[in-house]
């Protein structure tokens, strides 16, 4: 039996978060972002985003929304609502949505189970089912083109669907504790979406491990090395140092006690052992600067922690996004790192097109258009080609260097950052 996932819903209403299907009050502060960003730095295993727009104008802005949350959310977005035509599952997809949800009770968008699943994939596709009487009219369509199905308990009464596809079961606001961890026992459930994971008061973490002391299977964070195997210092503390989990920058120096590291591990946030003050602190509580881990790895003589973590505002406190900001001593060298090289390419680009400079070749290209990035873009294309076919490594180098160039100024004219990129062919 695989991990049992947790997935609260989210309901996007004129550009904010709303509080429900029905009466669409503002949910909190109403920040989708911000709402999506603390569900997924604290155990959500996946959202669940309904567009509850009434206009084509508000479903575009809606769309805009979703993709700003899939690019905060480490957590996978699944999407609903307001899909009239294949072009909304594209364009929900390539706001960068784990999968797109079709609402079987409405007869537009199980018509398009079959056409989606063609063109994206069947685990692209998830069919939402209200009742029994829906899921049984369709029940050998869905089992063919859908690969997860979202649904009621009533469900469980009779649903018998093939292996390969998931099942989750919406349990509302109301429902006992008790109640939704006998849905999770059940070997056919996959997980729980809805109102009750979804309320803020309820730590999914927190959840988590009243499942596993149940023996239910969920995505805990857990240490593979006991405490009791960690070399400590003369202060039975451990140094931990952080990294930026996206770029690998050294944030800072910390240190843990057990009850820190077990603290960590529970929450989810960075918690240290003040050597000053003698006391536990969570990294963030006063500043806001919280740092949510994403990894934990053991030194080869187990006496330092490295920690990959996803650092909100500051790590420093003068500031500074990273402690480490004093050169000491610097040679020149050439940093070949890619992502660094072909940000710092990037970022020269895009100064160039809000700082024109004269004579330059890429303020050139930007006067000229998109029709001349594009035209320059098809030539480099073929260079490569007719390098490839010659034995001179060197020639096609240097043709894949002038082709990602073109790339890039294209890229900055249509406004994608290499985020963008690198986001995408990590899902893919």
């Amino acid at each position: 039996m695989g991990e049992k996932r947790m997935i609260p819903c989210l309901y996007l209403y004129q550009g904010q978060a709303a509080a429900g299907r029905e009466d669409r009050q503002l949910f909190h502060s109403g920040s989708v972002e911000e709402i999506g960003r603390f569900y997924s730095d604290n155990g959500a295993d996946e959202l669940l985003v309904f567009d509850l727009s009434d206009t084509d104008v508000e479903h575009e802005k809606a769309i805009g929304k979703i993709k700003e949350l899939c690019e905060r959310s480490q957590a996978p977005v699944t999407a609903a609502g307001n899909i009239r035509r294949m072009e909304d599952v594209k364009k929900f997809l390539y706001a960068g949505c784990h999968r797109v949800f079709l609402d079987f009770s409405d007869d537009s968008q199980a018509g398009l189970l079959k056409e989606a699943s063609d063109r994206f994939g069947k685990e692209k596709i998830a069919a939402g089912i209200s009742n029994m009487t829906e899921f049984l009219a369709h029940k050998e369509m869905i089992e063919q083109y859908a690969g997860a199905v979202f649904g009621t308990v009533d469900m469980l009464k009779e649903c018998i669907l093939s292996s390969d596809i998931s099942l989750f079961v919406f349990a509302s606001e109301g429902a006992a504790e008790e109640d939704v961890l006998e849905l999770l026992r059940d070997v056919r459930v996959h997980g729980i979406c809805g109102d009750w994971i979804g309320r803020m008061e309820r730590p999914i973490m927190e959840f988590k491990r009243v499942c596993a002391q149940h023996q239910i299977p969920v995505n805990l964070f857990e240490s593979k090395i006991a405490w009791k195997d960690f070399k400590l210092n003369n202060e039975g503390l451990i140094p931990v140092i952080v990294q930026d989990y996206q770029t690998d920058e050294v944030l800072m120096l910390a240190y843990m006690n057990e009850e820190a590291f077990k603290a960590t591990l529970r929450t989810g946030k960075m918690t240290y052992w003040s050597r000053s003050r003698k006391e536990l602190w969570v990294k963030g509580m006063t500043s806001g600067h919280f740092q949510y881990v994403k990894s934990l790895t053991l030194d080869c003589d187990n006496d330092t922690i490295l920690a990959k973590a996803e650092q909100v505002g500051a790590a420093c406190h003068t500031g500074n996004h990273t402690c480490f900001f004093k050169e000491l001593a610097s040679r020149e060298y050439d940093d070949t790192n890619p992502l660094k090289v072909f940000q710092q390419v990037y970022d020269v680009i895009l100064d160039r097109q809000k700082n024109p400079k004269e004579g330059s070749y890429t303020n050139y290209l930007f006067e000229k258009g998109i029709d001349k990035i594009l035209k320059k873009l098809g030539e480099e294309c073929t260079e490569i080609v007719i390098a490839a076919k010659n034995p001179d490594k060197e020639e096609i180098k240097y043709e894949i260097s002038d082709f990602l160039y073109h790339m890039m100024v294209l890229m900055a004219e249509k406004g994608v950052c290499w985020e963008d990129i690198t986001r995408e062919l990590a899902r893919r």
